[in-house]
């Protein structure tokens, strides 16, 4: 089977993707096409969305092709956004403890709870029931405590490609504090920790 229309046809199976789709994806969808045709048929699909008509454009993130809007709009559809339903919620607690696990992992409890100074067993159990963090083995030391290391789903909340694309830690601080001021209702100082991390820790 031919494809006489290779870039529409891409341009939909990256559109239709629920999650980033990897050039060798495609091209078991398309086994008829060779790889090197689906190769520049993605960067000529790239290089249409680059141009300033288009909102969105198409980036790699986690190892895969996702539609993404331009961040020259990104103030305005933040509002839009949230004017239309609920973020996905992150205490500020729970952004700081992924901050230490991205420039960190794998890395255990203690070792995070040593270095943000606070618990964090129930902040963990948020990132993992999120899928923002998962377990990585364990630490071969007294008690071989759980490692955890960073997921897929952290990269696509972030628009990373990989974990070569992490900014330097003060530029993350500051990304996870705009956040969290963003994407939280305004909150007490003693309200800062989600009740899940509390009622997590009395269980």
């Amino acid at each position: 089977m031919s494809y006489p229309n290779l870039l529409p046809l891409l341009e939909a199976i990256v559109y239709l993707a629920k999650e980033p789709v990897s050039v060798a994806t495609i091209c078991k969808a398309l086994p008829d096409v060779s790889r090197a045709e689906v190769e520049q048929a993605v960067q000529e699909l790239m290089e249409k969305y680059r141009a300033p008509e288009h909102g969105i454009e198409i980036r790699e993130v986690a190892e895969g092709l996702k539609f993404s809007t331009k961040p020259e709009h990104h103030e305005t559809l933040k509002q839009f956004i949230q004017s239309q339903i609920p973020p996905t919620r992150l205490s500020l607690a729970a952004l700081e403890t992924l901050a230490v696990i991205a420039y960190k992992q794998p890395v255990t409890i203690p070792e995070i709870q040593e270095i943000r100074g606070v618990h964090a067993s129930g902040v963990i159990k948020s990132l993992l029931d999120k899928k923002f963090v998962t377990a990585a083995g364990r630490r071969e030391v007294l008690g071989r405590p759980i490692l955890y290391k960073t997921t897929k789903e952290f990269l696509i909340h972030f628009g990373l490609k990989d974990l070569n694309e992490l900014p330097s830690m003060e530029e993350f601080e500051e990304l996870i504090k705009t956040q969290a001021s963003a994407e939280e209702p305004v909150e007490t100082a003693e309200q800062t920790e989600l009740p899940l991390e509390e009622e997590s820790e009395s269980a």
